[in-house]
């Protein structure tokens, strides 16, 4: 797909915001973290079963039978992968891995400063065939400047956090979103994101120490004042490691550099756990959304907003932004399917960031940034519907309990 226009995930542009009051007020979610008891350790316990991230013993890497046959199998020691093996991306290999998620804990890899040189994930820069889509896409929309949201973070949009991963490029970030597990509920572990936050798509294979870290830099403060800040200040609910990650068939078989076929399937789901501590994400960030995987049309779905953390200029990631607009459709070719689109000047980064919308009195998440173009006038995400919905329940049965 040529076009006239390049594209790229998670940077927009500029137009009239709308007064959705009703999202903004739902949104706003207050931290009530609950206190845990002993039998919400037991997700703590690592099942031989299942892939699950590397504890940390007495300064070792201790990782359940399987994985440890799995990293064995690839050539791959714990202790070495630990002390730095994991920043071997011979490109060869990495491909032929592209099928096993493996994310040992590295404690104290994610620190403050480290955290701060993360780039924004631009995986998903696509070009926008402007003919491919006519009678597809609706027009163009007018850029909606983001808005910084309120702070502290944890009582107005609990839910959203930042995803840091490892690329070959080196350290990257992109925004995530709590959600709930319908089958666990109120001690769900799960993050929904983007695909391309997770999986570098027909080209490459997982990226390597995802951390989730909710609420980061919760007062929104500077980089000047960040200059001497601590962890708690940086990350105040801790990181959250994931022990495992989904993304769609879609995007692993077509997501690439330019977004590609898997830009309408660029979504994933998270289960993490906490680097320190025995209680579940819902429990200490003290909130969680639930998915709307009714895949309305953009008429039929009303107004939308966008959270998330764009790292690009004229941002530098720290702060928390929100976009607020009425969706049209969005599609790369007539092949593919109609994706949502709305104004917004959020860049890089934001990617993977929540888009929620109030249905029947309640927030929920209905898509997630995936690609955008590079004058960062608005952003496009995928209409989650069947397929999302079976990713979803999978992670929630086989990993959710854990």
């Amino acid at each position: 797909m040529r076009s006239t226009r390049t594209s790229a995930p998670l940077r927009r542009g500029r137009r009239t915001v709308l007064t959705a009051t009703g999202l903004v007020a739902v949104l706003a979610l207050t931290a009530t973290a609950c206190g845990g008891s002993e039998e919400d350790k037991a997700s703590d316990k690592p099942d031989a079963g299942t892939s699950q991230a590397a504890d940390s013993d007495g300064g070792k890497v201790r990782i359940p039978s399987d994985i440890a046959d799995k990293l064995k199998e690839h050539g791959i020691d714990a202790d070495q992968w630990k002390n730095g093996g994991w920043e071997d991306w011979d490109k060869d290999k990495w491909l032929r891995e592209a099928k096993d998620f493996v994310n040992p804990v590295i404690e104290g890899l994610w620190k403050p400063e480290r955290m701060r040189s993360a780039e924004e994930a631009d995986k998903t820069v696509t070009t926008k065939d402007a003919s491919a889509a006519q009678g597809v896409s609706d027009p163009e929309p007018a850029p909606v400047e983001a808005q910084a949201e309120k702070t502290p973070y944890h009582e107005n949009a609990a839910p959203v956090g930042k995803v840091f991963f490892d690329s070959p490029d080196g350290p990257s970030v992109c925004s995530g979103t709590v959600i709930k597990d319908v089958n666990h509920p109120g001690k769900s572990n799960l993050v929904w994101t983007a695909g391309h936050c997770v999986h570098a798509g027909g080209n490459g294979g997982w990226y390597r120490n995802l951390v989730f870290v909710p609420a980061y830099n919760d007062l929104g403060k500077s980089e000047a004042e960040l200059g001497n800040a601590n962890a708690s200040e940086i990350a105040p609910y801790g990181n959250w490691w994931a022990d495992w990650a989904s993304t769609s068939n879609g995007w692993i078989q077509g997501g690439s550099e330019t977004g590609g076929d898997g830009a309408a399937y660029d979504y994933a789901v998270l289960h993490v756990k906490p680097e320190q501590g025995s209680k579940s994400l819902e429990e200490t960030v003290g909130a969680a959304l639930d998915v709307d995987f009714s895949a309305p049309s953009a008429a039929e779905a009303g107004d939308m907003g966008a959270w998330g953390y764009p790292a690009a200029p004229p941002y530098n990631g720290l702060q928390m932004f929100k976009c607020l607009d009425a969706p049209g459709r969005f599609s790369l070719s007539p092949g593919l399917p109609t994706m949502y689109r709305i104004g917004c000047t959020m860049t890089g980064g934001s990617s993977g960031g929540g888009w929620f919308r109030v249905l029947d009195g309640k927030t929920v998440l209905v898509s997630n940034t995936s690609i955008g173009p590079t004058d960062n006038t608005w952003l496009a995400g995928p209409q989650l519907g069947r397929d999302a919905e079976a990713l979803y329940q999978n992670m929630s049965k086989t990993y959710g309990g854990q």
